[in-house]
């Protein structure tokens, strides 16, 4: 791990937390596990052509690398040492590649401990659509939302306990002798909390990002229906800070039809709810009515994955997690270990992920190359393996002359 950037200079944030970007800026990477190291040696140098075309050598990323996962337990013992984490908060930018998580047993997420450590709390996914790219859907080209989930809370918390654990049987005891409550014997047992002060943060957040874009609507999804304490709850403070915070700029649907004949009033942002389950009906059938989504941890999840599921896998799916003190930006995918050194992997969402994180710094311009080069390398019929086995056509190629490919595509 490089301790310290031998060139460049660090982003600052002032008490308000906006952000002053130098022209040469020291960026954080995490190499990833798996497929990780190919992905990111793809899209690396497609990030630094788009500044470089942008902007003439005037500003440049000065890349230095981060440790945490498979390659941080063998050079340092630890899947995440406090010096990554450090280091992170010193750059307050940083992208990463996909790390490994364990499923059922070892270690806790790598991903959600980032997260939560450096309270990521708006876990932001964008979903659109790049012509020729294959969809399931009639109308991929409808779809184009992005989805705000907050990242700390709701069953991502982690607090859980083992089947026959000391602490399950101690909490099974509790409810029952506190709440009469009764759970089935030998029950793993979850706590799912949702507070006022996450589920505002997150929608301020989301409302903020529909009225900088100029979008027209905002959709509350929960499943407060059934989960009246935390799902509900999470529409209701949503609402409500849209009132305390943005009452001026924001309507809400049901406002837009009782005093607003069914049409929104110029420049408002629309608020909306809509139960989980009925909106991934919504999104199949009618995605062209949804800008901006903000929805609990678990929701999100489901959610984001099955947009990228419309608009091409989550192989083209960048994301990103936000926090007031830093920001990660990061492929959406897993590590797909057993491709790993093929140069075969998909690497667009590392690459779109760092597109995003170039207009977080304010860096529209190569931002805007960087999609641009993707649509017209996908018009042109070139892709990686993943796209190009449902493509008519189409030329396949690997990781790295895909990332070739999209900066040829630059103008």
């Amino acid at each position: 791990m490089q301790e310290t950037p031998m060139s460049g200079e660090w982003i600052t944030q002032d008490a308000q937390g906006a952000m002053s970007v130098p022209p040469n800026p020291n960026i954080g990477f995490i190499e990833g596990d798996g497929s990780g190291p190919d992905i990111w040696a793809a899209a690396r140098p497609v990030l630094d052509a788009a500044v470089l075309k942008a902007y003439g050598g005037q500003k440049k990323l000065h890349w230095f690398e981060l440790l945490a996962g498979a390659r941080s337990m063998k050079e340092t013992g630890e899947p995440l040492p406090a010096k990554t984490i450090e280091l992170i908060r010193k750059c307050v930018v940083a992208i990463k590649g996909p790390l490994t998580t364990p499923v059922g047993t070892g270690m806790r997420s790598l991903n959600v401990t980032i997260r939560r450590v450096l309270d990521l709390y708006a876990c932001i996914r964008p979903v659109r659509y790049f012509p020729g790219i294959p969809s399931p859907v009639r109308h991929p080209e409808r779809v184009n939302m992005i989805v705000y989930r907050e990242n700390t809370e709701d069953v991502y918390a982690g607090i859980e306990w083992e089947s026959g654990s000391p602490e399950a049987e101690r909490f099974t005891r509790f409810l029952l002798d506190t709440f009469n409550v009764t759970l089935p014997a030998k029950s793993g047992v979850g706590v799912k909390p949702i507070s006022p002060g996450g589920t505002k943060r997150l929608v301020r957040r989301a409302i903020a990002h529909a009225i900088n874009r100029g979008l027209p609507s905002v959709t509350l999804v929960h499943k407060g229906n059934i989960m009246k304490y935390t799902e509900g709850a999470f529409r209701k403070w949503g609402f409500e800070l849209a009132k305390e915070e943005f009452a001026d700029r924001t309507v809400t649907e049901e406002e837009v039809q009782s005093a607003h004949g069914g049409k929104a009033p110029e420049g408002k942002v629309v608020i909306k709810e809509r139960i989980a389950d009925s909106m991934f009906q919504q999104v199949l059938l009618r995605p062209e009515e949804y800008s901006v989504i903000a929805t609990p941890n678990l929701n999100g999840d489901y959610l984001s994955d099955a947009l990228a599921a419309q608009v091409g896998g989550l192989g083209m799916a960048p994301g990103a997690n936000i926090g007031d003190e830093a920001a990660v930006f990061e492929a959406t995918h897993g590590t797909a270990p057993k491709y790993a050194g093929l140069d075969k992997v998909n690497p667009g969402s590392v690459i779109l992920s760092g597109a995003m994180m170039l207009d977080h710094l304010g860096w529209v311009e190569a931002a805007k190359l960087i999609e641009e080069a993707i649509e017209r390398t996908i018009g042109a019929g070139i892709a990686t393996y993943d796209l190009a086995r449902q493509m008519k056509g189409a030329k396949e190629v690997g990781c790295s002359a895909f990332g070739r490919a999209i900066i040829d595509h630059m103008s």
